[in-house]
This record gives C-alpha cells, structure tokens and sequence, in this order.
C-alpha cells in the first residue's frame, strides 16, 4: 500500500486570497490596500475595523499589511512622510523676492491641490483625521513634523532661530489656520479647498505681514 501523499496547510496569503471579494485580486500597492482600508471604514467604522478585516478585503495576509503599514492609524495618514518631503521642497524653492507669508500661501495651496478624482478619498482622510478620537494622538505627533518645516522656514526668512517665540508662533499659527479652512471644507461640500486654504492664509497678512 502507497504511502499516504503529506498535505500541508495552505499558506496564510492564499487563505486570505480565498476570503477575497470575488472579482477583486490582491492588493500591490499602499494605495489600492488604503482604498480597500477607506472602504471598510466608510461601511462599519474606524474603530470597528480590522487590520485583520482590511487585510481579508484586501486578498492579503495579516503580515503582509505589515509591510505595507505598522498600523490601522498609519493607513489613514497613508504617504505623510512622503508628503512632507514634498511640502519643505515647495517652501525651499520659493522666490526670495516673494513676501514669506505670501510663499506660505502658494506652497500650502500647492501642496493641497489634488486631482479631482482623488479629492473624495481625501476627504475621507481628513474626516477621519479631524473627528475620529483615537487618531488625534497620532494627529499631534503628525503635526508637530509638519508645523516644523514651517517653523524653519519662518525662522529663516525672519532672520532668526527656529526656537524664537516668533518663529514658533508662525508655524503655530499656520497651522490652526489650515485647519480651520479643512474644519470648513468638512462641512461645506461644496466649498473649494484651495480657495479656503488661499482665503486663511491671506488673513495672516495682517500679523506677519512685514516678512
């Protein structure tokens, strides 16, 4: 009699494959698992959700969203070290002709513009940023990276160090600002994003306006 052929369990991912939407094949990319993420959220939740969820809808393995994200919250912020690479890059190559809060203006309405098919994702994003509680741990440590390149760049068009009350006071006072104008987009749908982020940071003229 015939030794009886050894079956072996099926690796995690094709169990998770096999859990998949049928039609949808696996995610490859952060941005397709974060859709899959936003998703989920919109139909049962943040905090209902997952990772072992989004993984299933994603036809992934546990592990493997791993490598994508260490965790639920950093899916949400999706690319933000990315961003902000982004964000001290338009702010360095500002004209030195240009007034600094003016170079604020056009750098942060650049660095927020988005394609339109991307922007009802975005807002998604930003709705959880702004209102679901436990992100807003994440959201002050976020911030104080972003808030830290416009501090810098304050300081150095002001002439001063980074630590100066003024020049923490800019990067503070910019960022309730662009707050504000996300607060308002939240609740205005049909509100543009850029002209709100453009109409907050012209405010500023006022106090900062001789830089």
């Amino acid at each position: 009699m015939k030794d009886r052929e050894r079956v072996e369990s099926p690796p995690a991912e094709v169990t998770a494959a096999s859990r998949t939407k049928a039609g949808r094949p696996p995610v490859s990319s952060r941005s397709a698992l974060e859709r899959v993420g936003f998703e989920l959220f919109a139909k049962q939740g943040f905090e209902r959700t997952t990772v072992d969820d989004i993984a299933s809808a994603a036809g992934i393995g546990r592990r493997t969203f791993f490598r994508y994200f260490a965790s639920k919250n950093d899916l949400v912020w999706g690319e933000f070290e990315e961003q902000l690479v982004r964000l001290d890059g338009l702010l360095a190559s500002a004209d030195p002709a240009v007034s600094m809060v003016d170079a604020l203006r056009y750098a942060i309405v650049e660095f927020n513009r988005f394609d339109p098919a991307e922007v009802p994702w975005h807002r998604q994003r930003m709705e959880l940023i702004l209102r679901v509680p436990t992100l807003q741990a994440d959201s002050t440590l976020r911030y104080a990276s972003w808030r830290a390149i416009v501090t810098r760049f304050a300081a150095t068009r002001m002439g001063l160090s980074p630590s100066d009350m003024l020049s923490r006071q800019v990067g503070h006072v910019v960022l309730a600002s662009c707050l504000a104008a996300y607060e308002h987009w939240l609740t205005e749908p049909d509100a543009g994003l850029s002209r709100l982020l453009d109409e907050a940071m012209r405010q500023l003229t006022v106090g900062f306006g001789g830089y």
